[in-house]
């Protein structure tokens, strides 16, 4: 099999090959992307120095060819690798990324894979590059440059899943998208996933309209055809048909409601000289010890504040079977799924890189910088910063693709533990 052929599979293999379970093991995923982006960045100088693309040769308007590829080794911040670098039969090509008879490149992926994730336009690229290496690149050529990973994105777009995810997070944020004539609001739903061996992973990303359950409901469909047969627990928003969508996908599963998102939006019917006394008396509610603690608790809290507030109080008495059921779980698990701070901090880190960006040109260009930023920076930043578990701050809560949390087998071996019991509730 070809070099391109196995990176075409790499994220099919991360999970059986690699066995990722240190920094070590993640810096040797790294170097073999590395190395496939390389590869596809001289393939589109190659185009742009011809004239025309490998197939397309109704534009060909050179007497010149392709001839071959040629091994190079490179040496990367990540450690030495070699790539195929394409040749053409006159020998003018004159690649810019890796220049002829250079061997070191530390600094290249620093400008080619970060600067691009971090948000930069095409015209701040050539900038930079300008600057550091002293050579321009036409927007074209960048644009050419970073088209090359589309192919990578179909692939970890449609690549199989696992069988069953005791715990997975649903969450959407929103872009703004040139449409023509103006700009349109567009949502990029997420969905992380956390495995049987404790892995967390970033199983689909999708642009599409507005945040339905409709859509919501079509991508779990497209996880099923991926392979995912079941799932134990899904953590959501309070989004309007959300637990239905997700139940007629996988009817067994568990679905239960950020108390994040409950208490915001109850406490915006509290003044705020209240919100404090208010947000106490939630509390002993969902941090009782036990079901029967918080029943006693919830009717205390109602007795309190239903005279002031109750449009505040129905929030609670509206969704408080999805707070009881937390009580079926030990105590950590229940720190796992009683908010989407998981994938809520993911997005928190997408949304630093796409603020500063304005309206994208396009949903492919959205793409391109959420997939480099996902299997870049965020991970990377995970790897050297590891958030613990059961953290109420967002911007401390797990946002890597392939973190394996210090503590997770045990609390996955306790939900695992929690299936029949989960089942049984669920079908009675």
């Amino acid at each position: 099999m070809t070099r391109k052929a196995a990176m075409n599979q790499l994220f099919n293999r991360i999970q059986d090959e690699y066995e990722i379970k240190s920094a070590g093991d993640i810096e040797a995923a790294l170097l073999d992307m590395f190395g496939s982006f390389i590869e596809k960045a001289l393939e589109a100088e190659l185009d742009q120095h011809l004239g025309y693309s490998r197939y397309d040769f109704r534009n060909k308007a050179t007497s010149n060819t392709r001839n071959g590829r040629k091994p190079k080794t490179v040496q990367t911040r990540l450690g030495e690798t070699t790539i195929q670098a394409p040749r053409d039969r006159e020998g003018s090509f004159e690649p810019q990324i890796i220049p002829k008879r250079q061997t070191n490149v530390i600094g290249i992926e620093d400008k080619i894979l970060a600067l691009y994730a971090k948000g930069l336009s095409t015209r701040d690229i050539s900038k930079a590059l300008e600057e550091i290496y002293g050579f321009e690149a036409s927007h074209e050529t960048i644009s050419n440059v970073t088209d090359k990973i589309i192919p990578l994105i179909q692939d970890w777009q449609k690549r199989p899943l696992e069988a069953v995810y005791p715990i997975i997070y649903l969450d959407a944020l929103h872009v703004k998208v040139k449409d023509g004539v103006g700009a349109s609001t567009k949502a990029v739903y997420c969905i992380i996933g956390v495995s049987l061996d404790g892995r967390k992973d970033v199983l689909s990303l999708s642009i599409g309209e507005s945040e339905s359950a409709s859509y919501w409901m079509s991508l779990l469909d497209e996880l099923k055809a991926r392979g995912v047969q079941d799932i134990c627990i899904a953590c959501v928003d309070g989004l309007s048909g959300f637990k239905q969508a997700i139940q007629a996908v996988f009817p067994h599963a568990l679905v239960q409601r950020c108390l994040v998102h409950l208490i915001r939006q109850s406490t915006q019917f509290v003044s705020y000289q209240d919100r404090k006394s208010f947000c106490y008396d939630l509390k002993q509610i969902y941090q009782a010890i036990n079901r029967q603690a918080a029943e006693q608790a919830f009717e205390t809290f109602k007795d309190k504040w239903n005279p002031k507030v109750p449009l505040a109080v129905r929030v609670w008495e509206n969704n408080i079977e999805e707070i009881y059921q937390l009580f079926h779980f030990p105590q950590e698990i229940r720190k796992m799924i009683d908010t989407t701070n998981s994938i809520e901090s993911y997005n928190s880190q997408l949304r630093k890189v796409l603020k500063g960006k304005g309206a994208f040109p396009n949903e492919i260009s959205v793409m391109k910088l959420i997939y480099l930023q996902t299997m870049g920076p965020l991970a990377e930043n995970e790897v050297n910063n590891p958030p613990l578990l059961g953290n109420e701050s967002h911007e401390e809560m797990a946002t890597s693709t392939f973190k394996l949390e210090s503590n997770i087998k045990s609390i996955i071996n306790l939900i695992s533990r929690s299936f029949n019991t989960l089942y049984i509730i669920l079908k009675n």
